[in-house]
């Protein structure tokens, strides 16, 4: 008798651990999956959104810098896959693109000795911060 206990209660113990992982188990991988995702955004947003302020401030040579920047822009469209069918995210990915763009055309201007406007390099830099807190606040909701 205590046998055919033990042996049912783990038939019901198996049942129960089968059935909560066949109805939570695919919900948790897709959100494990869009979490992933957006790390990955999130760090490669980071990264390009210091790589162009930095290379901004630091900017000697107005052909390279814009060149680039404009590499930076390719690096953010290959995140739009990362993003899915998440519009959010993708909406703020454009628009650090375009402050990327906008970052790459000033570049364009800087004068040979490298000196740059103060005001002018601050905008550049707050716009592409600024852009970049939005996809991490897209990718966040």
């Amino acid at each position: 008798m205590q046998r055919f206990m033990t042996t049912t209660a783990l038939v019901f113990a198996g049942a129960l651990l089968l059935s909560g992982c066949a109805t939570s188990g695919s919900g948790d991988a897709a959100s494990t999956s869009a979490k992933d995702g957006c790390d990955t955004i999130r760090s490669e947003v980071r990264n390009v959104s210091n790589g162009a302020q930095n290379t901004l401030a630091t900017a000697t040579d107005a052909a390279e810098t814009k060149t680039y920047l404009e590499g930076l822009e390719d690096r953010v469209d290959a995140l739009d896959e990362q993003a899915g069918d998440d519009t959010k995210v993708e909406d703020a990915l454009e628009g650090l693109k375009a402050a990327l763009g906008d970052a790459a055309d000033y570049a364009a201007t800087i004068p040979a000795d490298g000196t740059q406007d103060p005001e002018a390099l601050a905008a550049q830099q707050t716009a592409i911060q600024t852009a970049a807190n939005e996809v991490n606040t897209a990718c966040a909701a």
